[in-house]
């Protein structure tokens, strides 16, 4: 179960359970990884793979019900699922529908599945229209439950995102073994990831960054084959899984000695991921962090978002952007992302995992001091 003991994933189906009661709902269906895995355990690569569905079933009184594959039944064995039902997938005449519709049946319905922001259905259309028609049951939203149980973490997954942080952290603080003058941006993505992987990482799963004269063009783009050169920048941003949960923050350094227009962003950059920090309280909105950032690095709405919710995903849940008004609360773990042009064409940007506490937010990341590293 990865790490995490049978009564916390209990905890998690009882505080499903009490929101369903509230709401009226007689079952959750989750077909999509990041909501089988929080309420199952159940962690594997296979995802990938798009030519089978997957699915759970939280009722609203008794335990989960895994309909899956028969390849994923030795895995699902491993979790505290006991309720497992299996067919041989692919099968296009019967793609787990039937066992499946028998499943929801058996709570009576209504049966509710994630809708909101970010929410996906992960099986084909047809075959969902045949599940609502022939179980005969209401199908609805899940009013928010799953999204707002995932906003909150436990400290047991506060830990593991604290534990991927660590293994950046490592990474980082050996990218002067991989970068230097001359050496192509692609070349030091691949190391970067072999050293992620060294240090503890069980996979990569995103990697960015960019290189150029005080700054870079955009923080998504594929890493080119253009070699490093004196008065560059290079920037390097990862989100690293370690048993399941990810980090996401990032990193800036100079390549020789920095221009002063690249030193004095970084420095900026660094003061308004404090003055985030600072802001990030319990009772705080998302558009108040945000604000606290903006107002030392300049920029409104253009600026897009400052920082982001994070866990089981990258990316998930609230933020930092002027129109998002989500309140923060105790156990929510955000980063805090700022950024800064520098030029025409040209920005930097810096990024912090934190976690919100009762008394001001935690450091979740090794926080970068004002000087840029030097390589």
């Amino acid at each position: 179960m990865r790490g995490f003991a049978e009564a916390e994933f209990r905890g998690r189906l009882h505080k499903a359970q009490t929101l369903m009661a509230e709401a009226g709902i007689g079952a959750i269906l989750l077909t999509t990884e990041p909501e089988f895995r929080y309420f199952s355990g159940f962690l594997t690569r296979f995802w990938e793979s798009p030519s089978r569905p997957w699915f759970l079933i939280l009722p609203a009184q008794g335990d989960p019900v895994a309909v899956i594959p028969s390849i994923g039944a030795a895995l699902m064995q491993s979790t505290w699922v006991q309720d497992i039902r299996t067919w041989p997938a692919p099968d296009p005449r019967d793609e787990g529908v039937s066992l499946l519709v028998e499943a929801l049946r058996e709570t009576g319905g209504p049966v509710a599945l994630p809708s909101g922001p970010e929410s996906s259905l992960r099986m084909s259309l047809a075959d969902y229209a045949r599940v609502q028609r022939e179980s005969g049951l209401m199908f609805r939203d899940d009013a928010g439950i799953t999204a707002r149980l995932r906003a909150i973490k436990s400290e047991a997954e506060i830990d593991k995102i604290r534990a991927s942080c660590a293994v950046a952290g490592r990474s980082f603080a050996r990218v002067p073994e991989i970068a230097r003058e001359g050496v192509a941006l692609a070349q030091v993505f691949r190391d970067f990831q072999r050293l992620l992987l060294e240090e503890g990482a069980e996979f990569v799963s995103y990697l960015a960054g960019g290189a150029g004269p005080d700054g870079y063009g955009d923080v998504i783009s594929p890493a080119s084959d253009v070699p490093l050169a004196r008065g560059d920048v290079l920037m390097l941003d990862t989100g690293a899984v370690r048993d399941g949960y990810f980090c996401d923050y990032d990193r800036n350094f100079a390549v020789g000695a920095p221009s002063a227009v690249a030193a004095g962003a970084h420095a900026q950059l660094i003061e308004a991921t404090a003055a985030g920090f600072e802001a990030a309280r319990p009772g705080a909105r998302a558009c108040d962090v945000f604000a606290a950032m903006a107002a030392i690095t300049g920029g409104g709405e253009e600026a897009g978002r400052l920082g982001h919710g994070l866990g089981l995903q990258l990316t998930e849940g609230l933020s930092l952007s002027p129109r998002d008004e989500t309140v923060l609360a105790e156990g929510m773990v955000i980063t805090l992302e700022p950024g800064v042009e520098t030029g025409p064409g040209r920005l930097m940007v810096h990024e912090e995992n934190i976690v919100i506490r009762a008394g001001g937010a935690e450091r979740l990341s090794p926080f970068a001091g004002p000087e840029l590293v030097v390589i």
